[in-house]
C-alpha cells in the first residue's frame, strides 16, 4: 500500500547499500537507483551521499528516513489492528537462528509455541549468527535467534538469556580429571574450533583477546561447520574444543565427553534481533512474549 518509492529508499537506507537492497527487494540495481531518484526529484534534493564505495543519508535523507520508519509501523499497526477487530491471529513468521540454537534451544520452545497457537505457521532458516543477522537485514526473515553481538543500530536487539560456554575433552584426556579448567591450560592441546561467521567462534575470540592476549595462542587443529562435527572430533581425541554447555547433554549423560567449566568462567546473550517496525505485528508479539517466558524459565545456571 505504501509508494513504492519510499519502500525502496527504506530499504537502501536501511541496508546502506544498493546492492543489498536490490536483492531484498526482488529489484535490478538500475530499478532501485531509478526509484530513489524519483524520490529525490519529488523533494528536490539529494537524500544520499555516494561516496567511492559507500553511501550515506544526507540531512535530508535522515529526516525521510525517519518518517518512512514511522510510516510502515503505522501500516504494520493498521494491518494488525483490523485482524484484532475479526479475532484473527492467524498467519505466519520465517524465524532465522544460528546453528547452535536452531537444533538444542529452539524444537522445544516452539514446539510449545505450536499447542498454543496452531493456527500461526512458523518456518525455520538455520545459519551461523553473522548471516542470520544479514537475513533480517534484508527483510528475508521476521525474526533471529543469535548468540554473538550484533552491530547494526537499525535493528531491535534483545538479550533473552545467557548461555555457558564450557571446554569439552574426550574421557581419560588429561584434563578430564577436575570439573574446572584455567583458559590456559585449554590452549596447550590441538583445538577443534567452528567455521568464520560463527556466533560461538567470535565469541570465543573475544575470551581469548580479553583473557591471554588474542586467539594466536590457539593450536588450531580443525575448523567444522556444525556443533555435532566438533563434538565428534574431541570425542575421536582430534583437540580439545569450548562449546555450549547445552549442547553435550547427551554425550554427559554418555560419558563419551567431560565437560569442565572455564576458569574465569565464559558466558554470552541469546539475542532476538528484528527490524523496529516488525514487533507491532500481532504474531510477532505473540511469539516474543512465549519467548520471553520460556527463557525466564530456563535460564542457564
Amino acid at each position: 500500500m505504501a509508494d513504492r518509492r519510499l519502500q525502496v529508499f527504506h530499504t537502501v537506507a536501511r541496508l546502506m547499500s544498493f546492492t543489498k537492497a536490490a536483492d531484498a527487494l526482488h529489484m535490478t540495481q538500475p530499478a532501485v537507483t531509478f526509484q530513489v531518484r524519483q524520490l529525490e526529484e519529488q523533494f528536490n534534493t539529494r537524500l544520499f551521499d555516494r561516496g567511492r564505495n559507500r553511501i550515506s543519508l544526507t540531512a535530508a535523507g535522515a529526516r525521510v528516513f525517519e518518517y518512512a520508519d514511522r510510516i510502515f509501523g503505522l501500516y504494520a499497526e493498521m494491518e494488525q489492528g483490523v485482524r484484532e477487530l475479526t479475532g484473527d491471529i492467524s498467519g505466519a513468521l520465517t524465524i532465522g537462528a544460528s546453528t547452535t540454537i536452531a537444533e538444542y534451544m529452539l524444537p522445544t520452545l516452539l514446539g510449545d509455541f505450536k499447542k498454543r497457537y496452531p493456527e500461526i505457521g512458523i518456518h525455520l532458516k538455520v545459519s551461523n549468527s553473522e548471516g542470520i543477522v544479514s537475513l533480517v537485514e534484508r527483510n528475508a526473515i521476521d525474526l533471529g535467534v543469535v548468540e554473538s553481538p550484533v552491530a547494526n543500530r537499525h535493528l531491535v536487539v534483545e538479550t533473552c538469556k545467557q548461555d555457558e560456554l564450557v571446554a569439552i575433552v574426550p574421557t581419560g584426556h588429561d584434563l578430564a580429571i577436575g570439573s574446572r579448567v584455567a583458559c590456559r591450560r585449554v590452549l596447550e592441546y590441538p583445538f577443534i574450533c567452528r567455521e568464520e561467521g560463527s556466533g560461538t567462534r567470535e565469541v570465543i575470540n573475544d575470551y581469548l583477546d580479553e583473557m591471554v592476549g588474542g586467539t594466536g595462542a590457539l593450536k588450531v587443529a580443525m575448523e567444522l561447520g556444525s556443533p555435532e562435527a566438533v563434538k565428534g572430533a574431541v570425542e575421536a581425541g582430534m583437540g580439545v574444543s569450548i562449546v555450549s554447555k547445552v549442547t553435550v547433554q547427551k554425550e554427559l549423560k554418555l560419558g563419551t565427553l567431560v565437560a569442565l567449566r572455564l576458569e574465569p568462567p565464559l558466558f554470552r546473550p541469546l539475542s532476538f534481533v528484528h527490524q523496529k517496525h516488525k514487533f507491532r505485528i500481532r504474531v510477532m508479539e505473540e511469539l516474543l512474549e512465549f519467548a520471553r517466558a520460556y527463557c525466564k524459565g530456563n535460564t542457564t545456571q
